[in-house]
């Protein structure tokens, strides 16, 4: 029993090491690929490596794909984590707290998306998951991967192939047909409309992330500026210590980069959830699928005749 409890232990142990370890990695590439600078510096993710004997065009690693999967590791140690030891009754508080985590899940899938989507709350976990874990990195002065375009359009890219499938689900020519509504002459703003849904999800959960850490990197600087004006008469060290830098960054990173962060990948998984359920005709799809079954029965009966 006591090898056995040793063993638990040490897998915690390890798991706990994975969940860190990525972190660490990230900020060691960053210290590395991060040439020394003063003043204000805001700049996008920067280019690791590049593979130049490429078929197409050379392959570029950016900080922002390495974090990502830095961020992939550490939420699979996570989950890992939280699943060690798992039993049919809860009798632990990590138990306890993951099945919370999945109750609240399903309830939010269940409300935004119905019965029929009841599968989808693994997917909405992983976006919120992985959203803000991507936005948080920049507690840690690391690139969050959620202020590159090319990151977060991928995201709203694959939430726009499965918007296309649930459409889909009626048929080619239901599909088709559903640009002419409610009349003919929108066909082209429906066509818009239907290209603008990936869009408008990066450029707003892009911009949102982006635009929090602009502000807070100003602000910050801005006040070290401040703080060597108004007491910059003070004697020896004391007038060039930022003052006004103490406190007043840390209420601003609370929200732009913890609040607002959790917020955006909560808006995010809203519309994946609004966009994909609104996008299936649930009323068409089930009328179809019964009378097809119908058919099957009237095809089966006429054979059984002859």
């Amino acid at each position: 029993m006591k090898t056995k409890s040793r063993l638990f232990v040490a897998l915690d142990v390890l798991l706990i090491i994975m969940m860190i370890l990525p972190l660490a990695v990230a900020i060691g590439i960053k210290v590395l690929i991060t040439p020394p600078s003063e003043g204000i510096n805001i700049a996008g993710a920067r280019i690791i490596y590049t593979f130049d004997n490429m078929p197409i065009q050379p392959l570029v690693i950016t900080e922002s794909q390495v974090n990502s999967w830095l961020i992939i590791i550490s939420i699979f140690s996570l989950c890992l984590y939280f699943t060690h030891g798992i039993k049919v009754k809860a009798d632990t508080k990590r138990q306890h707290a993951l099945e919370w985590i999945v109750e609240k899940c399903d309830g939010l899938v269940g409300q935004n998306m119905g019965e029929y989507f009841a599968a989808f709350s693994p997917f909405i976990a992983s976006i919120i998951a992985l959203s803000a874990f991507s936005s948080l990195m920049c507690l840690f002065g690391l690139f969050p991967p959620t202020s590159d375009i090319n990151i977060v359009g991928g995201w709203a890219l694959l939430v726009f192939i499965l918007i296309t499938y649930y459409k889909l689900k009626c048929g080619p020519w239901h599909y088709i047909k559903g640009f002419a509504e409610p009349i003919v002459i929108l066909a082209p703003m429906n066509l818009i409309s239907e290209i603008a849904t990936p869009v408008s999800m990066a450029f707003r959960h892009y911009g949102n992330v982006l635009s929090g850490t602009v502000i807070s990197v100003l602000v910050t600087t801005g006040l070290q500026g401040l703080s060597n004006i108004l007491l910059g008469w003070l004697p020896g060290f004391l007038g060039e210590f930022p003052f006004l830098q103490i406190g007043i960054p840390a209420v601003l990173s609370a929200y732009f980069d913890v609040f607002s962060s959790c917020l955006q990948a909560y808006i995010f998984a809203m519309l994946t959830m609004m966009y994909v359920s609104g996008a299936f005709p649930a009323e068409d799809y089930f009328k179809r699928k019964e009378k097809k079954k119908n058919k099957k029965i009237t095809t089966k009966e006429k054979l059984e005749v002859i």
